[in-house]
């Protein structure tokens, strides 16, 4: 498929040529969905913690006689029946983090980068770099763009100053072409891609198998 390509100033450049099996191919919503659980599991600390009657503290004596007293029957005063006791199947820390298989993240990155494509949510924008590091220069270039909601800008590699310039920007993201996070792309308004990211995802999300040496 053909996108334009505009410079930091909206003006329209040239085209360029994206692949069509990552930014024009059927949108497979399962997988987005799996994909977007998955990276919000792997976020969980899972710190969450409660006693049982054997941790909570107090005395494992018998608070009264089994017979004879007239009221229910009472093993100790740890019992989770009694204020102050323990928790019964409370929760415990843990790890909520699982894998997904790779084939399946690389279905859902490709999806959501054609979905985006389709609504047009998708804009290529030359390769360009913020040297003060300034967070007014950052917003004078979305200005131009029409960027003005929740906004993604996906990089070719880790440009520092680009990053510093956008860290006090709270509709602002920052994604490496080879470091996506679907839950980013998907809720992201606006996805800015510089010319060379889109040229690596061509290459890096390709179906073509590399040709076993004879």
């Amino acid at each position: 498929m053909e996108k334009k390509v505009f410079s930091i100033q909206g003006v329209e450049l040239k085209t360029l040529t994206l692949a069509d099996g990552v930014f024009n191919r059927e949108v497979n919503e399962g997988a987005i969905y799996y994909a977007i659980c998955n990276e919000l599991a792997n976020c969980r600390t899972g710190t969450a913690s409660t006693k049982t009657r054997a941790e909570v503290k107090g005395s494992s004596r018998k608070p009264w006689k089994q017979k004879g007293t007239g009221r229910a029957r009472a093993g100790r005063r740890r019992s989770p029946v009694w204020v102050g006791g323990g928790v019964v199947f409370g929760p415990r820390p843990r790890d909520y983090s699982y894998a997904v298989p790779k084939k399946l993240k690389q279905l859902a990155m490709k999806s959501i980068l054609s979905l985006k494509a389709k609504e047009d949510r998708l804009k290529i924008v030359e390769d360009f770099s913020i040297a003060s590091g300034k967070t007014k220069e950052l917003v004078a270039i979305l200005k131009q763009l029409s960027c003005n909601e929740r906004t993604v800008i996906v990089l070719k590699d880790n440009d520092q100053m680009i990053k510093r310039a956008g860290a006090n920007l709270p509709l602002v993201r920052f994604l490496s072409y080879n470091r996506l996070r679907a839950h980013d792309l998907f809720y992201g308004r606006s996805i800015l891609m510089l010319e060379s990211a889109a040229t690596q995802l061509n290459e890096f999300y390709s179906d073509k198998k590399a040709e076993a040496p004879v």
